[in-house]
């Protein structure tokens, strides 16, 4: 499923999205929202199941989804780029040892400069390979940075997470003491 802030519209980022997006403590209220809509739901007869209304439990999930922060969405991008960045590194590492090698094999033909053609092409070889490696490394460490920020903000969120869910099994209800039934 592609969602229109998965794709940047220019080259410095993301499109700008005309509506603000919700804060953490907002993204907090919509779980309490649904959390609530859990604990007021109908309970089935004889069991812990609850009837909710699938329209609008789904409703207010789209809408949470919805404002998600764009760190996320920027993240997913980033890994995307960062794996079309390599793949394009090691292609022009390649082209660039093919043409290293290429030029070694002409001047290993002329016999009066063998030395001096494979001297240069091992030099050519290690000056392409210690560029791929220095571009795959800047990128890797672009990536780093990227995705530290975007695991802050999934931490604090899945912190908030465990402690609703933690709220949610406090005030289950416990089960029914013996003889109350008859």
């Amino acid at each position: 499923m592609t969602d229109i802030h998965d794709q940047p519209e220019n080259g410095e980022g993301f499109a700008e999205d005309p509506r603000p997006r919700s804060s953490v403590g907002e993204l907090q209220d919509m779980v309490d929202d649904l959390i609530a809509h859990v604990h007021e739901a109908k309970t089935m007869p004889l069991s812990t199941s609850v009837l909710v209304d699938r329209e609008q439990f789904l409703t207010m999930l789209e809408r949470l989804r919805a404002e998600l922060p764009d760190e996320l969405r920027a993240a997913r991008w980033m890994v995307r780029e960062r794996e079309a960045f390599i793949a394009r590194t090691n292609e022009k590492a390649e082209v660039i040892i093919e043409r290293a090698q290429g030029r070694s094999r002409d001047l290993v033909s002329e016999h009066h400069i063998v030395r001096e053609a494979v001297d240069e092409s091992k030099n050519a070889i290690r000056r392409a390979e210690g560029e791929a490696r220095r571009m795959r490394l800047e990128a890797e460490d672009e990536i780093e940075r990227s995705l530290e920020k975007v695991e802050t903000v999934m931490t604090e969120l899945l912190g908030r997470l465990h402690f609703t869910r933690e709220e949610l099994h406090k005030a289950r209800p416990g089960p029914p003491e013996e003889g109350a039934a008859e």
